[in-house]
């Protein structure tokens, strides 16, 4: 009887586990290589969590606000490329190169971020089309 009880359960964790796979999306699933964006703004906002880092930026353009929503890659890939929860603050003046959402939203997934002393830094995931990172966020 307990090795059908283990059995069961070992399928049960794996079918648990492939339904965590599939909600995460990748790079093309959401957005578009071929849609380049660079934006100009200040940090409203940076969050460093799970499963992507955000940065909230508020982008003028004549005379009107708009919020934009950048993900980045996930907190552990951040971590080995030198970013911290400090890297950005809020009122930061930044440009983000990055790549617009499928959906037409103000969303996008960003590559590489010039910070306000002028250092270029990586800043997407594995698949974010890129070029070879300069330096850390933290200048390291």
């Amino acid at each position: 009887m307990w090795p059908r009880v283990l059995s069961l359960l070992c399928v049960l964790a794996l079918i648990a586990g492939s339904q965590l796979a599939f909600a995460h999306h990748s790079f093309t699933a959401e957005f578009d290589a071929q849609r380049p964006i660079t934006l100009k703004g200040v940090v409203a906002k940076w969050e460093m969590i799970n499963p992507h880092g955000w940065i909230t930026l508020d982008v003028s353009e004549a005379g009107k606000v708009t919020q934009w929503m950048i993900e980045t890659s996930n907190p552990n890939g951040l971590m080995r490329l030198g970013w911290t929860k400090n890297s950005l603050k809020p009122g930061d003046e930044v440009t983000i190169d990055a790549y617009l959402a499928k959906d037409g939203s103000s969303t996008a997934n960003a590559s590489r971020i010039t910070l306000a002393d002028g250092r270029k830094v990586f800043a997407g995931s594995a698949t974010t089309p890129q070029d070879a990172p300069t330096a850390s966020p933290d200048g390291k």
